[in-house]
């Protein structure tokens, strides 16, 4: 992308236009946190009883109160009651002189729920509905686990897509089919039905995701692309820190669930009010629509429009990829497929660390309120990461924070774990911690790709981490039938390897993309020869 971004400083490379668009595409990312968190909501399961048929109808003839059904039908122990049992009476034929003997209750038997349950009646979800709960409860876990395989399964179809017909059909349609499909799963009337449209939710959202990144980051040249993932990441948090107030507020999870999805319809005049990429344009040899987007991106960022572009956009086509790229090119040449193969592990190791120690430290103890504390303490991230990616570096600052994620997350488990405030602090700094090392890989990731391949390396190595995600509660439960602390012994081996990964990787502060895969092959070889002759001449 070298002679482009020669091109997008004559035209205005961070000017009134990039910063309308940013904010215009950042909308989304709202609505795409909303996709990927709202399962935790809308999963809940709230306490629930065992519902005895008899024993309603005397709760009705008896007028009893609430407390006095839970205590003649629910067995309980350790001042709790048992979610799952209940106690096992021939309630036919007695009345409610009979309960008023003590000898009534002695030799009551407690047996397994036989179907009816009453839920907590202040909010509904999919949990409550479809009765997920005692021996199908492992079925609710399948909302969270279908999102997270679309988000996988999408990575190498939907990466593939915007590289193929462009960034901004890809990014509003993504969008529209994420409003059809939510209204999908308003209407299902059956589980599986819920589970299918949450697996087509994460399919669309990787693709709407990926898409809009890239279609931000070639607006930019390099002083300036740690803006979008500044912007990117803020709206991001922002709709993780209101989704909890909306989610305590709308009791039903289908109301909940229409709120959610209506706005997505909004973004369909986006069509007119963004443009595509003119550096994708140009890598497909459409030159008059790329010169009459960066004719427009000129004047509204008052620049006059240079007289010598057509001759420069010319020279670009000549250098386009010549033929169609597909997935295998991910691992077709040496320096693409070493930055391919070395990503997927620090996605993966990352994921695993993630599940391990993020996820497990985090599980909200006072739902609605924990998830908005975790949430607001990721309010900085974007900042941190605009103030210190360039002052540090990629790699660095990757390598700096993954040691703090498992630094603090340890030290939350093992030294605060008997210290509630303290424990929580350290919690979310190695939290936020995560966050900025993810919002970094992300960024890093993309820059390590040239144009053509850019939303395809980016959707396939970030898909490792939903892999790992997966897979992390089966490794854990197979670590700790060895040893029950092996599983932090691997995080903290994960973190070492992760950040010996790191120094494999270029460093890509201040260098411009390349805009094909033999450009960066280049690239990457004569700064090889460098180092090599450095080495001789010492």
């Amino acid at each position: 992308m070298a002679d482009f971004c020669e091109i997008l400083v004559q035209i205005g490379d961070f000017g009134q236009f990039q910063k309308r668009l940013v904010l215009l595409c950042s909308l989304s990312i709202i609505l795409l946190s909303f996709a990927l968190a709202s399962p935790i909501f809308l999963s809940k399961t709230p306490d629930h009883w065992c519902v005895d048929p008899e024993a309603k109808r005397l709760f009705n003839q008896c007028v009893w109160t609430h407390a006095q059904l839970m205590e003649h039908t629910v067995p309980r122990s350790g001042g709790y009651f048992h979610r799952c049992e209940r106690f096992e009476w021939n309630l036919s034929r007695r009345t409610c002189e009979d309960l008023d003997h003590p000898w009534f209750f002695d030799g009551t038997q407690v047996v397994p729920c036989n179907g009816d349950w009453e839920f907590d009646s202040r909010y509904s979800t999919i949990v409550t509905e479809f009765s997920l709960v005692c021996g199908m409860s492992w079925m609710a876990g399948l909302n969270q686990i279908m999102l997270v395989s679309g988000l996988i399964i999408s990575s190498i179809i939907t990466g593939y897509m915007p590289d193929r017909f462009g960034r901004k059909p890809c990014f509003i349609g993504f969008m529209f089919f994420l409003g059809v499909v939510g209204v999908g799963i308003v209407l299902s009337p059956w589980y599986p039905l819920v589970l299918m449209f949450r697996f087509l939710q994460g399919f669309l959202e990787k693709g709407a995701w990926t898409s809009c990144y890239s279609l931000l980051v070639e607006f930019f040249t390099p002083e300036n692309r740690k803006y979008v993932a500044m912007m990117t990441t803020s709206f991001f948090v922002i709709g993780m820190v209101m989704l909890p107030g909306l989610a305590y507020l709308v009791s039903s999870w289908r109301t909940l669930q229409i709120i959610l999805t209506l706005p997505w319809f909004l973004f369909i005049p986006f069509y007119w009010l963004i443009p595509e990429s003119p550096c994708w344009l140009l890598a497909q040899r459409k030159n008059m629509e790329a010169l009459k987007i960066m004719a427009k991106v000129a004047k509204e960022n008052g620049r006059s429009f240079p007289q010598n572009l057509k001759k420069q956009v010319i020279h670009l086509q000549n250098r386009s990829e010549g033929h169609r790229l597909s997935f295998l090119d991910l691992f077709k040449t040496p320096f693409i497929r070493r930055h391919t193969v070395i990503l997927i592990c620090i996605w993966f190791s990352n994921g695993v660390v993630f599940h391990g120690l993020v996820l497990w430290l985090t599980v909200p103890e006072h739902h609605f309120f924990e998830f908005l504390v975790a949430s607001a303490v990721l309010l900085p991230v974007g900042i941190i990461m605009y103030l210190l990616v360039d002052r540090v570096g990629r790699r660095y600052l990757l390598a700096g924070t993954s040691l703090i994620v498992t630094i603090f997350n340890f030290a939350a488990h093992f030294i605060f774990a008997d210290y509630t405030v303290v424990k929580k602090i350290s919690k979310n700094i190695g939290n936020l911690a995560f966050a900025v090392m993810l919002v970094t890989l992300f960024f890093a990731n993309a820059e390590l790709y040239p144009t053509s391949l850019r939303n395809l390396g980016l959707s396939v190595c970030s898909s490792a981490l939903e892999a790992a995600v997966m897979m992390s509660p089966f490794l854990v439960h197979w670590l700790k039938g060895i040893w029950h602390e092996l599983p932090f012994c691997v995080y903290g081996l994960l973190t070492v390897v992760n950040c010996s990964l790191l120094t494999l990787l270029p460093e890509t502060t201040g260098v411009v993309i390349p805009d094909t895969i033999s450009e960066i092959e280049d690239q990457r070889r004569k700064l090889k020869q460098s180092k090599e002759g450095t080495v001789l001449l010492i």
